[in-house]
Order: structure tokens, then sequence, then C-alpha cells
């Protein structure tokens, strides 16, 4: 399968406000076309959007797209998934309206995450314009890197098993690293175990563009990451959130794995998000699979 990035992330949320003031004025992303009072669309590059946050009755995520080349990747994608016994749904021409793509198909992963596998994004061409000058690494625009999709993003599966093999095996995404934690690490794990492995994942060259979990978490997420191009602006979104009295779920910290220079902040939805600078870029050609035995190098404390 010819998945290629992490495209987007729908998420519904019971407060859309508050998502709004976090994304805008905290995370300094943009709001971009088609949004309106129930729904904020958001850019942080020269895609139409990025995230999509919809009024609704739940916090939860909705859907994270994945992208692939075209309308024949899209249909091989669709042959793939039924024939290994998943059920694909096709997009209807409202949903394409409003993910802005020329084509679609609904799917969930062996943990029930939902999944949405498109071609066709528009993107806007207008200058970005973020509030504090900021710019977010999406390797969009890089002829070395490609597109490295939004940041990534951490899916909880109790059954991380089959959904390695999902990822990995069907999805075609390549096993960058794993770290085994303990049973206080995994409240909502499978009972009886010993110990659980998380695993990290990509498509492309940026190190991890998904995380399995082996936990239940309500929201159907437990963290993205945004990565930023300097330092200083992960520095200054620090600042903003202990001013606006956002709870650091974690401290500036860098990362064992993907050595990327972060803190989580708590975010409206009941998850977290990860703010960070100077992830590792791999080549997929010669990268062999590691287990780390420390999430971090230095710092990243985490409170509770």
């Amino acid at each position: 399968m010819d998945i290629r990035s992490l495209g987007y992330l729908r998420i519904e949320t019971t407060d859309l406000a508050a998502w709004r003031t976090y994304v805008l004025d905290i995370l300094a992303m943009v709001e971009a076309q088609g949004s309106t009072d129930e729904q904020l669309n958001v850019r942080i590059d020269d895609r139409v959007h990025r995230f999509q946050f919809v009024a609704g009755t739940q916090d939860r995520l909705v859907a994270a797209g994945f992208e692939v080349p075209g309308a024949r990747e899209l249909a091989l994608a669709a042959s793939e998934l039924e024939a290994a016994g998943h059920a694909v749904k096709e997009g209807d021409a409202a949903t394409l309206a409003d993910r802005r793509v020329q084509g679609l198909i609904h799917v969930s992963d062996p943990a029930g995450n939902p999944l949405e596998i498109y071609w066709g994004q528009a993107q806007d061409h207008s200058p970005l314009g973020t509030p504090y000058g900021n710019r977010f690494v999406t390797g969009t625009t890089s002829p070395t890197t490609g597109d490295l999709g939004l940041g990534h993003v951490v899916l909880p599966a109790v059954e991380i098993d089959e959904a390695l093999d999902f990822y990995e095996n069907l999805l075609g995404f390549q096993l960058r690293d794993s770290m085994q934690l303990p049973p206080v690490a995994v409240p909502t794990g499978k009972p009886g175990q010993d110990a659980y492995r998380m695993y990290f994942l990509s498509p492309n060259r940026r190190h991890h563009s998904l995380g399995l979990y082996p936990g239940a978490l309500p929201p159907g997420i437990v963290h993205f990451m945004v990565e930023l191009e300097q330092l200083d602006d992960v520095g200054y979104g620090l600042d903003r959130m202990k001013k606006a009295g956002i709870p650091i779920a974690s401290s500036l910290g860098r990362h064992s794995n993907d050595h990327m220079v972060s803190f989580y902040a708590q975010a409206p939805g009941g998850f977290q998000v990860e703010y960070g600078w100077d992830g590792l870029v791999v080549d997929p050609a010669t990268w062999t699979a590691r287990e780390i035995t420390s999430d971090s190098l230095w710092g990243h404390e985490w409170n509770g």
C-alpha cells in the first residue's frame, strides 16, 4: 500500500471555543477556509487544512487522515483492505467537499481507531501568516525530505499486536522503534501482563508519524505532535501555555528515539499536544528497527 504521510486529523469537541483559543492563540496556527460556528479548520502549511475541530457531544478523534498519491493507489488500498477482511466505505460527495480531497475511503484499524485514506487534497497558496511569525515543519516544499505530513499522532491499541501487523504489513509503514513499558505506565492495558510494548512507525522519512500505545484512552487519541522550525518558537509556545494557565504535562526534554526537543501540554479534549523542534529525519532504505530503553535523553519530567 502506497501511503505517503499523515495528512490531517479530524477531532470532535464539546468546547470548540476552547480549541479555537488553544490552536490559534497558543499553538500559533491559522484559521483556514471553510470554518464555521460549528467547525474550525486549521492551517499550518500550504495545505488547505491540517486539522478540523468539529462541535459535538463528546471529545474524540473522528479520523486520522493518511494520504496516497492518486486515484489508482486509493483503489488499490481499498482492494487490499477488503481482501484482508477490513470493511471499507467510500467517502460521499459531502465528505469529499468538507475534506477538500478528490477521493477518500473510511476504514478502522484493529483497535477501532477511525482512519480516512485519501488523495488529492487542495492547497492554499496564500501566505500562511502565523500570529508570531513561527513556521511548522511538514516537508511539503522540501526537495530532500518530501512530504513529512502534519507531524505525528499516538493512538491507543489494547490489541497492540494486531494493530502493529495492520500498519506494518498491510498499510506498509516501517517500524522504527519500540519501547517496553511497565504495567504502571499502561493502567488500561490488557490485565495480567508483566510488561507492555509501544511502537513507533512511519510511511516516510519522519522518524515516526504514528505511535501505538498498548492501552485504552476514551478520546481515542493519546497525543498529536507538531514540529516548529526554530527552537525559540517552542520556548515561546511554552511561555504562552504557562501564561494561559494550561497544565504542562511534561517539561522540556529531548526524546531518545526521534531526538525531538519538546514539551507536552494538556489539550481541551482530554489528551495532550506535543510541541517540538529538531525531529529526526531518517533514510528508510538503511534504517534498522531498535528498542529504546529510555523515553528521553534529558528532561521530559512528567507531572502525574
